[in-house]
């Protein structure tokens, strides 16, 4: 129907079924932003704070509100969320192209439930009593453990480590790097040193989940670890055992989530936050950049710790003033009841 990722405005507007004005002939071969696109790229705005740009812009169609649609005389996709749509219409315009059906002759297929559509890359290994759901592609170097289970539609990049005893669903997307069910940091102090806690649980992660590179999500000491669906984790997350996660909670990058956490559902974590363990985030919650999460939080809405950027200096200053704190507070409050009693 359409050219290989070259697109009319009446084309694209019906692939994600919204209105246009404009040009319906118009053809688009990108996405750019509104200060370098041209006359063959499509741009959006999301916020109004950037209409002085949206005047200046050379772009061939750009995704509108319809606010300031209305006040735009070029061709325009117009719709009330647009950066939802600029997220489809990126989709279209993707120009990675999935890899064919088969099995990489260096590939090591010990499991037998493979199915015929999936995309097996080079030196790949898949053991005894995997399952690879039908249109699943697994890139160079991954490897999947004995009796893991991965379900349709998936993409999982190149050498990423899939232990045994993982369960994951449909349509998810875990990128180069990352480690799924090594073993959690389960230790017992012993007179001879250090005693292993063998981790026998595993991990369950729902359907259209995405991974970012260089993350790990560590297998349970008994319980699985738990992703739900839509959970979205950037690079370098790392998720202890025994972990549970509700759907749609979206984690940036660095985000350090400790051993029997409960994060409920819904909820944003900025970068590099962490989180201590066995303990309880409600649904709807967000924490700020580096927010250090010590204790439950049972009710929805924005939370932040740490102290806010100063001067070097400053920081120093109150850095030492800090160790003062709990002597501050002691003496204002003999000084408060001394002068309640003085004054009655």
């Amino acid at each position: 129907m359409f050219e290989a990722n070259a697109f009319s405005l009446a084309e694209l507007a019906a692939a994600l079924e919204l209105d246009f004005r404009g040009d319906a002939a118009t053809r688009l071969v990108g996405i750019a932003p509104l200060a370098t696109a041209s006359i063959a790229h499509l741009s959006f705005i999301s916020n109004s704070k950037f209409k002085a740009a949206l005047q200046n812009s050379s772009a061939g169609a750009v995704i509108l509100h319809p606010e300031l649609a209305s006040d735009y005389t070029g061709n325009c996709l117009i719709t009330a969320d647009p950066y939802l749509a600029y997220a489809r219409a990126s989709a279209l315009f993707d120009p990675m192209e999935k890899p064919r059906a088969g099995v990489h002759p260096s590939a090591v297929v010990v499991a037998v439930d493979v199915d015929e559509s999936v995309s097996v890359g080079a030196n790949c290994v898949i053991e005894q009593g995997a399952v690879i759901g039908a249109g699943t592609v697994l890139g160079p170097g991954t490897v999947i453990g004995a009796n893991s289970k991965i379900g349709e539609n998936c993409y999982i990049h190149a050498n990423v480590s899939i232990y045994h005893g993982v369960s994951i669903g449909n349509e998810v997307v875990i990128h180069s790097g990352v480690v799924i069910g090594g073993d959690g940091f389960g230790f017992a102090a012993s007179p001879t040193g250090w005693q292993k806690i063998h981790q026998l649980g595993g991990v369950r992660i729902g359907d259209r989940v995405e991974i970012g590179a260089n993350s790990c999500v560590d297998r349970g000491a008994l319980d699985d670890t738990v992703l739900g669906d839509n959970v979205i984790c950037d690079d370098y997350t790392m998720i202890a055992h025994n972990v549970i996660v509700g759907d749609g909670t979206a984690m940036a990058a660095g985000c350090q989530i400790a051993g029997s956490a409960v994060i409920g559902k819904h909820c944003t974590l900025a970068g590099n936050v962490g989180v201590v363990g066995h303990i309880t985030i409600a649904d709807h919650v967000h924490v700020t950049a580096r927010g250090m999460i010590t204790k439950s939080i049972l009710e929805p809405g924005s939370y932040s710790s740490g102290t806010g950027m100063m001067e070097t200096a400053v920081w120093r200053k109150n850095a030492a003033r800090f160790t003062k704190l709990d002597e501050l507070f002691r003496r204002v409050g003999f000084l408060e009841k001394n002068f309640k009693t003085n004054k009655g």
